[in-house]
Formats: C-alpha cells, sequence, structure tokens
C-alpha cells in the first residue's frame, strides 16, 4: 500500500533516487547526458535534500513523498511565490511506477499544503517537449501560458521550459 506523507530525513536517499531516475527517464531523448547530470547534481544531493526536508516554510514547503514498503516511489515538492500564487518545483514517480496515480496523489497533498498557505493559483515549469509531464499536468486542469529558457542553460543549450498554470 502506498502511503503519502511530508518527508523526513529518513527519506532522503529515496527522494534522491527517484528524481535523479526520473530526471534521466524523463530527458534522456531531449536532453545532453552533460545537462541532465549537472541538474540531478545540483538539486539531488543528499546535501540539498536534506535541507530541503529540514528547512521549510511558506517559500518551500518541504518535500513529499510516496512511499511502499519502505521505499520512495514518488516525491514531488512546492512553495508559495507571492501572496497566493504556488508554485510545483519537482514532482517525479520511479520510471516503473508511472501510471498508478502516485503523481496525482502526490501533486493533490501539495495542492492541499498550498491552500492552507492561501494560495489560489498553481504554476508550473515543464521542459519543453516533454511528453510525460505536460499531458499530465494538462489533464489535471493545467494551461499553457508562455515558454522561457528552462533553468540551468549554460553556453547557449537553448533548452526552454513550459509555463502552466491553473487555478486551486
Amino acid at each position: 500500500m502506498i502511503e503519502v506523507a511530508r518527508a523526513t530525513t529518513e527519506h532522503v536517499a529515496g527522494i534522491c533516487r527517484v528524481c535523479a531516475d526520473g530526471w534521466r527517464a524523463t530527458y534522456a531523448d531531449m536532453c545532453s547526458r552533460e545537462y541532465i547530470e549537472r541538474m540531478i547534481g545540483e538539486f539531488y544531493n543528499e546535501e540539498r535534500v536534506l535541507k530541503e526536508v529540514t528547512e521549510t516554510g511558506r517559500e518551500w514547503g518541504g518535500y513529499f513523498v510516496a512511499v511502499e514498503d519502505g521505499r520512495v516511489v514518488g516525491a514531488g515538492g512546492a512553495g508559495m511565490t507571492g501572496e497566493r500564487s504556488g508554485e510545483l518545483f519537482v514532482l517525479y514517480v520511479a520510471p516503473d511506477r508511472r501510471n498508478e496515480g502516485i503523481g496525482t496523489r502526490l501533486l493533490d497533498a501539495i495542492t492541499r499544503q498550498q491552500k492552507a498557505f492561501g494560495a489560489t493559483e498553481q504554476w508550473v515549469s515543464v521542459f519543453k517537449g516533454n511528453r510525460k509531464g505536460i499531458p499530465f499536468y494538462e489533464a489535471r486542469g493545467f494551461v499553457f501560458q508562455h515558454e522561457q529558457p528552462a533553468h540551468g542553460n549554460q553556453d547557449g543549450d537553448g533548452y526552454m521550459s513550459v509555463r502552466y498554470r491553473r487555478f486551486i
């Protein structure tokens, strides 16, 4: 049985693993290996994730995890970027566990947290051309707003993100 809850320090390694595996599986055919590994190294190292699990607040609400038999099978986190605006910063499910409703359960938990913080709208950035993320968000009421350079571009990588919003 899968349980969704706020992450604790015991989940740090599992968060790093599921997010790194999710990045590799999602972007292998879209981005250079160097870019993928650079982003994983920046965001999903144990030191950073430990800090993000233990130091939470309105701007970063912490990680939520989906756990089955003690194993993290999904992770997500968000924060508030304005008085009424929430931003989903990360949401990954283990590649071999997609299409089981795990991502939806994580998003629902994060959305409840953001509503408690006063959010009336929720934003997310997704890599342009992401055939896994874009349909997921659109099916949950997110609507395309605009595109912008993706985080971490260096030396003209040219990667773009698309911004989506929904009212909650």
